[in-house]
C-alpha cells in the first residue's frame, strides 16, 4: 500500500534519500574547493621569493657627514622585513670593497627571486652622463677617479635584472654632492652635472625611482628620516596598492613637504597587472588551481573573510602607516577596533623609545656639567631636567605595557573565537533523512518544497537572520552567518 500523500511512481525513501545526500555531498566539495583555491593562492603569493638590498652611507670620510641615510636604511630595511621579504640585506657606511662585495652576493641571490629591491641612501654623482653611488672611503680628487671609486647605476641594475616580475632600484642620492664642487677635470669634454641624470632601463618590469627628478637635488631633511624615505614609508606598505600609484602618492607627499622644491621622479615601466610590494588575497597574481564556477559566489559573498585577510596583511607590515591604511578602508567592526589597538601600542612604543632618549641626554647632560664645574645654578636646571625626563620615561614605558596588555588581550580573545567558531563550523550536521527517527512526513515534503538558494542569497538571508550585537562581538556574527549559510538557511 502506498503511503498516504505520495503520489503514483514517487521514488523509495531510499533513492530519495541517496538524492539528498547527493546534493549535501556536492555543495559541501564546491565549498570546499573554493576555500583551497583561495587558501592555494593566498599561500602562493607568501611563496614568492622577495629578496631586497639596502644601504645606507652616511660617515663619509672625505666630505661632511649625512645625518639621514643610516637611519633612512634602517626605516626601509626594517619596513621590507615586514612586507615578508624572504631575504633583506642591509648595511650602513659601506666602503667601496664593501659594496662591491654586497652586490655580486646580491645578484647570486637574485638568480630565481620573483621580486628584487636595491635601495640606496647617500651620496651620487653624474659623470658623463653615467650615474654613480659612491661608498663612504671614495676620495674622487679627478673626475675620472670616480670609474674606480664609486660604483655605477648600470651595475646596480645587472643585479636585479634575472628577477621574473618585479626589478626595482630606489635612489636617495640626488643631494647636492660635495665631491663635484672640488673635482678637477682632467678632460675638458666630460660632463660633470648637478644631481643625478635621467635613465630609462632597458628591460621590461624595470622602475627607478629618484628622490629627485634628473639635473635636480634632494634635501637630506632635518627630520628622523628624509622627506623621500618619509613618504616611502607612509605608502609602500600599503597592502594592494599598485607601486606606480604609491610613487605617486609618494610624489605628492614630497613636494608638499619641500614647497615643491624637490619633485621625485620615476623612470621604467610595468605590466598591466597590479604590482603591489604587500598584497592583498584579492591581488594575487600567482596561478591558483581552477575554481568551479558555482562555487564563486561564497568568496565574493563573504566580505568579514575579506575583511580579516586586509588585517592579517597589515599585521605582517606591522608599520603605524599599514594600520592606518587598513583603518582608511575599514572603520567600524571588531578588526577596526583591533587594528586601532595596534596602532595604539605603536605609538606608545615610539613614545617610551623617545622618552627613554631623551632621559639618556639629560642625565649625559647633568654628567657633563659637574665633569666640567658648571654653576650650581646650571647644575640644579640639569638634575630637574633630567628628573622630569625620566619621570616620562617611566609614564611613557608605563603607558607602553598598558596598550601591549590591551593588544595582548584583545588577540586572545580573537583566537578563542576562531577556535569556537571552527568547533562550530565541524559539528554541522546533515539534515535528518527521511524515514530516521525524529522526522516527520510532512517535514520532509517542507524539505523537499524549500527551493534551493545560491551562497550569495544564503549569505543575505543569514545576514538577516542573525542578530547583531555590541561592537566587541563583531567578530562572533560573521561566524554565526557562516553556520547558518552551511545549515542551508536554518539558524
Amino acid at each position: 500500500m502506498r503511503t498516504p500523500g505520495y503520489r503514483s511512481g514517487s521514488r523509495t525513501p531510499a533513492a530519495r534519500l541517496a538524492q539528498l545526500s547527493g546534493d549535501v555531498m556536492r555543495t559541501i566539495v564546491l565549498v570546499l574547493a573554493a576555500l583551497l583555491a583561495l587558501a592555494f593562492g593566498h599561500d602562493a603569493a607568501l611563496a614568492e621569493k622577495r629578496i631586497a638590498l639596502v644601504i645606507g652611507n652616511s660617515a663619509y670620510q672625505n666630505a661632511p657627514r649625512l645625518s639621514n641615510p643610516s637611519r633612512d636604511a634602517a626605516a626601509i630595511g626594517d619596513m621590507l622585513r615586514k612586507a615578508s621579504f624572504e631575504v633583506v640585506e642591509s648595511i650602513r657606511d659601506a666602503n667601496n670593497q664593501d659594496m662591491r662585495r654586497a652586490l655580486r652576493e646580491f645578484s647570486d641571490k637574485s638568480q630565481n627571486a620573483d621580486m628584487a629591491v636595491v635601495y640606496f641612501a647617500g651620496h651620487g654623482i653624474e659623470v658623463d652622463g653615467q650615474n654613480y653611488l659612491i661608498p663612504t672611503d671614495a676620495v674622487l680628487q679627478r673626475d675620472r677617479d670616480v670609474y674606480d671609486e664609486a660604483i655605477s647605476l648600470e651595475r646596480i641594475l645587472q643585479t636585479v635584472e634575472e628577477a621574473k616580475t618585479l626589478r626595482l632600484v630606489i635612489l636617495d642620492a640626488c643631494r647636492d654632492n660635495p665631491f663635484a664642487r672640488s673635482m678637477k677635470r682632467v678632460s675638458a669634454l666630460r660632463s660633470l652635472n648637478r644631481g643625478l641624470i635621467a635613465v630609462e632601463p632597458m628591460k621590461a618590469n624595470t622602475l627607478i625611482a629618484y628622490a629627485a627628478k634628473g639635473g635636480s637635488v634632494a634635501e637630506d631633511g632635518d627630520g628622523e628620516n628624509s622627506p623621500f624615505a618619509t613618504a616611502l614609508l607612509k605608502h609602500l606598505p600599503t597592502p594592494g596598492l599598485d607601486l606606480r600609484q604609491a610613487f605617486g602618492l609618494v610624489r605628492d607627499d614630497v613636494m608638499k613637504a619641500t614647497d615643491n622644491k624637490q619633485e621625485p621622479f620615476v623612470y621604467g615601466s610595468l605590466g598591466g597587472a597590479t604590482v603591489a610590494l604587500v598584497q592583498t588575497a584579492s591581488l594575487i597574481t600567482t596561478a591558483a588551481p581552477e575554481t568551479p564556477a558555482a562555487a564563486q559566489p561564497a568568496a565574493a559573498a563573504n566580505p568579514a573573510a575579506e575583511i580579516r585577510r586586509d588585517y592579517e596583511s597589515a599585521e605582517r607590515v606591522g608599520t603605524k602607516e599599514a594600520w592606518e591604511s587598513f583603518l582608511r578602508r575599514n572603520t567600524a567592526g571588531f578588526y577596526a577596533d583591533l587594528a586601532r589597538a595596534q596602532l595604539s601600542k605603536l605609538n606608545a612604543e615610539q613614545a617610551s623609545t623617545s622618552a627613554a632618549e631623551k632621559a639618556k641626554k639629560a642625565a649625559e647632560e647633568t654628567a657633563r656639567l659637574a665633569k666640567e664645574g658648571a654653576t650650581a645654578t646650571e647644575q640644579a636646571k640639569a638634575a630637574a631636567d633630567a628628573k622630569a625626563a625620566q619621570k616620562a620615561k617611566i609614564d611613557a614605558e608605563n603607558a607602553k605595557k598598558r596598550e601591549q596588555a590591551r593588544v595582548a588581550a584583545a588577540e586572545r580573545k580573537k583566537r578563542r573565537e576562531e577556535a569556537r567558531i571552527a568547533a562550530q563550523s565541524k559539528a554541522v550536521s546533515l539534515p535528518n533523512p527521511i524515514g530516521r527517527a525524529g522526522s516527520t512526513e510532512p517535514q520532509a515534503r517542507a524539505v523537499r518544497s524549500t527551493p534551493r538558494l545560491d551562497r550569495a542569497s544564503l549569505w543575505a538571508r543569514c545576514d538577516a537572520l542573525v542578530a547583531r550585537g555590541a561592537r566587541d562581538d563583531d567578530i562572533a556574527r560573521p561566524g554565526r552567518i557562516e553556520f547558518c549559510v552551511n545549515n542551508g538557511g536554518r539558524y
